[in-house]
C-alpha cells in the first residue's frame, strides 16, 4: 500500500463508541475493539472522518501508543482490508473503492517516469452513477470515484500514451508528483493497459467483458439475485401479456396422452436433434404450430402470490416461475395463416394479429437467410422476445444474463418438440431489435427481441 494514498473507511462501515469499546460494523463483518489505547481510537477517528496517509496514521500509533502497538495497527489494518474497508484516495482527485473483500491497492514502484507512458485500458469506462462519475473495469476488483473535474480530463488524457509530465499539461494546479500519484492508483487498481495483452484477454470485445463480470459475482459490490427493488414501488406487471388486438385465431391443441404413446423417446429426440436449413416443398400447416405452440409454451397453471404478482408453470423452465419471454410467430408460408406478425397468447392457446406484412418485417426474414449462412429462408420465424420490467422488478444485476439462459432454455424445447414433430428448426445466433420494434410498434426498452428460432417442413 503505497504510504501518499489516503486511507479512509469506506461509506457503508460504522464506527459506534460505547462502554470502553468502539465497534465497527459493516452489512456482512463486526469487530469489537474492547479498552482500546488512545493511539488506536484517535487512528480509527481518523480513518472514518479525516483520512490521512498510512504512515501518518503509524506515527500517531507510535507516538500515542507506543512502537509496540504499531504492528498491531498493521493487523488490524490487514484486517480492514480483507473485509473491503478501506478506500485510497490520491486527494483531491479521486478515491478508489475495493468493491470485493481482500483487495490490496498495490502497485510497482516506478523509477524512471519520464521514459515511461501510461494509456487507458481499452476496457476502462466512465460513467455517472448518482451524482458521481465513476471509472470502472471488469478486470478489477475496485471502482475510482471522481472527486473533481480534473480527474476526468487526466482520464481523458490517458486515452493516448501519456508520461507523468505530458499527462499534468495544461490542466490547472496539478503537480507533476500528483499527476505520478494519480498514475500509481489507476495502476493499483489495474486500469492501464498493459505493454501487451494476453492472449486469452485480446480475444474479449469490451462489452462481453463487462456484462459477463458484472452479471455474476466476483468483481463488483452491486446488490445480485432477487432483491425485489421496487417491491411497493411499482406493481409487478401480469404473468400474461394483457391482449393486444381483438384479432385473434385459435389454435389446434393436441391429445397429450395420445402423443405420451406415440412420440419418439427423449433419447431419439436428443441424438437426431439438429438444425435443418432445407424445406419441403409444402408449407408448415397452422395445426402443426399449434402443437409446437402448445406442446412447448402454453401456460399449464397460474399461481397468486398477492404482493410478489402471479406467478405460472409452463412446459420449460423459468426463473422464479416468472416467465418473461414472450412468442411471435412471424408468418412467410403457412397453410391456414396469412403472411404477417402473430402473438402468442399461452393462457388461452390462441394467436393475436400484430401487424401486416411490411418493409420491416421483409428485413427480418432477409436478416435470418444471412444468418443461418444463406441456406433457406424460413417458413416461420418465432421471434422471441422479453417483457423486461417482469423480469427486472425482482432480479438485478444477473436479470438479463437470466433472460438469455431462458431463451436458451426456450430453443431447447423447441428443437427437441420439433424434431418430435418431424419439422426443421433452427436457431439463429443473432436478430435486429430494433427492426422487430418498427415491425410492431412495440416500445424497444419495454419489450424487446431476445431471440430468434425458425422452422419448416423437413424435406423428403
Amino acid at each position: 500500500m503505497n504510504s501518499f494514498f489516503t486511507l479512509s473507511l469506506g461509506k457503508g462501515i460504522d464506527l459506534i463508541s460505547e462502554d470502553e469499546r468502539i465497534i465497527l460494523k459493516s452489512n456482512f463483518y463486526n469487530l469489537t475493539f474492547s479498552h482500546p489505547k488512545l493511539g488506536l481510537q484517535t487512528a480509527l477517528n481518523h480513518l472514518k472522518h479525516s483520512p490521512i496517509t498510512l504512515s501518518q496514521l503509524g506515527q500517531i500509533i507510535v507516538e500515542t501508543d507506543g512502537i509496540e502497538e504499531r504492528e498491531k495497527f498493521d493487523t488490524y489494518l490487514q484486517k480492514f482490508t480483507y473485509f473491503g474497508w478501506i478506500c485510497s484516495s490520491v486527494l483531491p482527485l479521486v478515491t478508489a473503492i475495493p468493491m470485493t473483500g481482500d483487495y490490496q491497492f498495490n502497485c510497482l514502484e516506478i523509477e524512471d517516469w519520464q521514459q515511461q507512458s501510461f494509456t487507458l485500458s481499452r476496457f476502462a469506462y466512465l460513467h455517472q452513477v448518482g451524482k458521481e462519475m465513476i471509472l470502472e473495469f471488469p478486470q478489477s476488483q475496485a471502482k475510482i470515484i471522481a472527486l473533481d473535474w480534473r480527474a476526468a480530463a487526466l482520464i481523458a488524457k490517458l486515452s493516448q500514451p501519456q508520461t507523468s509530465a505530458t499527462l499534468v499539461e495544461g490542466i490547472s494546479d496539478i503537480t507533476e508528483e500528483l499527476g505520478q500519484q494519480f498514475i500509481s492508483l489507476l495502476f493499483a487498481t489495474k486500469m492501464l493497459s498493459p505493454e501487451a495483452e494476453n492472449s486469452h484477454i485480446m480475444k474479449w470485445e469490451f462489452h462481453d467483458l463487462l456484462f459477463h463480470s458484472r452479471s455474476r459475482k466476483g468483481r463488483h459490490s452491486n446488490p445480485v439475485g432477487a432483491t425485489y427493488r421496487f417491491l411497493d414501488k411499482i406493481e409487478p406487471l401480469p404473468v400474461v401479456k394483457p391482449p393486444i388486438s381483438d384479432k385473434v385465431i385459435q389454435l389446434y391443441k393436441p391429445d397429450l396422452e395420445d402423443l405420451a404413446r406415440t412420440d419418439i423417446s427423449l433419447t431419439q429426440a436428443l441424438e437426431s436433434r439438429r438444425s435443418i436449413r432445407e424445406y419441403g416443398e409444402n408449407p408448415i400447416t397452422i395445426e402443426q404450430l399449434g402443437e409446437l405452440l402448445y406442446r412447448c409454451a402454453r401456460v399449464k397453471e397460474i399461481i397468486d402470490k398477492e404482493k410478489l404478482g402471479q406467478l405460472s408453470c409452463r412446459p420449460y423452465p423459468g426463473g422464479g416461475a416468472i416467465y418473461e419471454l414472450e412468442i411471435y410467430p412471424a408468418i412467410n408460408y403457412c397453410e391456414g395463416l396469412e403472411a404477417a406478425i402473430y402473438h402468442y397468447q399461452p393462457d388461452i392457446h390462441q394467436l393475436e394479429f400484430v401487424s401486416n406484412w411490411n418493409p420491416e418485417i421483409e428485413v427480418l426474414f432477409t436478416d435470418a437467410y444471412h444468418a443461418c449462412a444463406k441456406q433457406v429462408i424460413p417458413q416461420i420465424m418465432l421471434i422471441i422476445t422479453a417483457r423486461f420490467g417482469r423480469f427486472f422488478w425482482k432480479y438485478q444485476s444477473m436479470a438479463y444474463a437470466a433472460i438469455l439462459k431462458h431463451v436458451g432454455v426456450l430453443y431447447q424445447t423447441f428443437y427437441l418438440v420439433a424434431t418430435a414433430m418431424n419439422l426443421a428448426p433452427c436457431a439463429l445466433g443473432t436478430g435486429n431489435s430494433d427492426l422487430f420494434a418498427k415491425a410492431t410498434g412495440i416500445d424497444y426498452y419495454e419489450e424487446s427481441s431476445v431471440g430468434e428460432f425458425m422452422l419448416g417442413t423437413v424435406k423428403h
